[in-house]
């Protein structure tokens, strides 16, 4: 993405507020019918992150129907469009509170340009994947009444993790027929590297996906497709081929972890396969390429089912693809693995004839040796009276060994009032009254963080929230015990010798993510008076994504 100096910010962001700092320019200055749209990588003071940052001047009235869009884009919660974090209209003019602005996410990666000025069009099958994941989002805009706008090479940003994203959300402007063909370019581009524009033919070799870019581009009603969701369906189903097909390689994205390691445990599982599996069985009929599968019915699609999905902790990408084969019955039931062609299958069964019941001698002889070894001396053990004469592995009159050293035992430390700590909350009260349930004993009850939407990082409104505990006079510590109804929600324990404003004044003494009930313990005992329980991630629950703390233990040292 481009980059510019920041030293002309000053002249257009009068009325900013001083939370965004700008550091360079991302994309060259929009020139709109309602003024100029300029764009910069910014810094949130507040978060402490990188966001797009842009600026309409003139603000107000010129301004409001764009940030009219983009107040509705913050409600929509894809990956692939970039969320809008913050907006507001200014009032336009020269003075105070002169620009209007909207904050976006910031996707780190290359632009869709960039990557074909580098490495070429991309394979049919991420070109599928790249532009299906597109119009996800764009559909998802769609259906609540939002036309995107700005699908370009240039905004369309292919992300490290094999995700690509939308910047720029949304545009000056837009419209529903205007964002469908703009999907139609992108998907002619990734096939091709040129729109056709010029009036060329596109120079695309699968008739299914050239078909779907003219109906994209269409103007005629009739011919057009009708929406962006009907554009996910037709990239979601790839035309039948006959025969097995090879596994196309996807190197068109960048070769991240996720992509290295698929393709590692594909080419070992391709190598093991090769030995045994032959493109067909001696007479013609095809076999599954490299698994010995049952053969898919013709028409399930080409080259099988094919699918990305998403995984929740790393937020990377994963494909699973399987291949169509054509097969004929046998129609000789009467066949002997001796009938058989070729020496190999025949060769594998005998060994199965062989192998299988010496296998099983083994286990029998292998569980009687166990049996005999562990059951028949532990019974031994038991009936022997106390007291009886010692075994003759321990040499008479010696003395018992002493017990292995305990470690000291930990209590619970009293806790004398709560409080919760929301620095970088707006004001809204975060359940304050729940705060002592998190302490009375009961682990039915719990505090909860209010329900976020959108992301499990608070919304990405901000970094987290807690609850301070008051342990009345300052206390050696070694850890606390935490119980909650919300597994997989992560926090850090922090200690303070004092009740600070600030979220630096509590030292982070141990972090985790919780499974129901845990103890964290510190590295070393720590001396302090208030135990700041801080979450810093939250989970799914009631279409949206929260946190619970059902008790709290500081456990002392020693």
């Amino acid at each position: 993405m481009g980059r510019g100096s920041a030293a002309s910010v000053t002249s257009t962001t009068t009325g900013l507020p001083d939370r965004y700092r700008p550091l360079d320019q991302a994309a060259p200055d929009e020139q709109t019918a309602t003024g100029v749209i300029r764009s910069w990588r910014a810094r949130d003071r507040v978060l402490n992150r990188d966001v797009a940052l842009r600026v309409h001047t003139p603000g107000g009235p010129a301004a409001r129907e764009w940030i009219t869009r983009a107040l509705t884009a913050g409600g929509l919660a894809t990956p692939a469009l970039a969320m809008v974090y913050d907006a507001a209209e200014g009032t336009g003019g020269d003075g105070a509170g002169g620009a209007a602005y909207v904050v976006n996410e910031w996707l780190e990666g290359s632009t869709l340009r960039e990557w074909l000025a580098a490495e070429g069009p991309l394979p049919e099958r991420e070109a599928r994947a790249l532009v299906r994941r597109l119009a996800e989002g764009v559909a998802e805009a769609h259906r609540v009444g939002l036309a995107v706008g700005g699908l370009t090479p240039d905004h369309v940003v292919l992300r490290p993790g094999g995700l690509a994203g939308l910047l720029s959300v949304p545009a000056a402007t837009g419209t529903v027929t205007g964002d469908i063909a703009a999907l139609g370019a992108l998907l002619e581009l990734a096939l091709t590297g040129h729109t056709g524009t010029d009036g060329t033919a596109p120079a695309i070799t699968s008739p299914d996906l050239a078909a779907l870019v003219r109906r994209a581009r269409s103007t005629d009603p009739a011919n057009r497709l009708s929406s962006a969701a009907t554009m996910v369906t037709l990239l979601a189903v790839e035309r039948p081929r006959t025969g097995p097909q090879e596994l196309a390689r996807p190197d068109a994205l960048d070769d991240s972890g996720w992509l290295r390691r698929l393709r590692d445990r594909r080419d070992l599982a391709d190598a093991a396969d090769a030995g045994a599996h032959r493109s067909d069985d001696g007479d013609g009929r095809p076999l599954r390429a490299g698994r010995g599968l049952p053969p898919v019915p013709a028409g399930a699609g080409r080259g099988g089912a094919s699918r990305w999905a998403a995984e929740e902790e790393d937020e990377e990408l994963d494909w699973e693809s399987t291949f169509d084969a054509e097969a004929e019955p046998d129609d000789d039931p009467y066949r002997t693995p001796a009938d058989e062609p070729g020496t190999e299958r025949s060769a594998r069964r005998r060994l199965a004839l062989i192998g299988l019941p010496l296998l099983a001698l083994a286990l029998v002889v292998a569980f009687a040796m166990w049996f005999g070894k562990n059951v028949l001396d532990v019974a031994a053990s038991v009936d022997e009276p106390i007291g009886s004469t010692p075994s003759a592995g321990a040499p008479a009159g010696a003395p018992a060994e002493p017990p292995a050293e305990q470690p000291p035992a930990t209590t619970p430390a009293q806790i004398t009032g709560a409080t919760v700590f929301d620095p970088f909350g707006d004001g809204e009260p975060e359940n304050d009254d729940e705060v002592p349930l998190s302490y009375d004993g009961d682990p039915a009850t719990t505090w909860s963080t209010l329900n976020y939407r959108g992301s499990p990082d608070f919304g990405n409104l901000k970094p987290g929230v807690g609850v301070r505990y008051d342990l009345g006079s300052p206390q050696e510590l070694a850890g606390v015990a935490l119980t909650t109804t919300t597994p997989g929600a992560t926090v850090e324990v922090r200690t303070g010798a004092a009740a600070g404003g600030e979220l630096d004044d509590f030292p982070v003494a141990a972090a985790g993510t919780l499974a129901g009930t845990d103890e964290l313990a510190f590295e070393e005992p720590v001396t302090a008076r208030y135990v700041l329980v801080w979450v810093t991630g939250l989970v799914p629950a009631d279409e949206g994504f929260s946190a619970t703390i059902a008790e709290v233990a500081p456990l002392t040292a020693g």
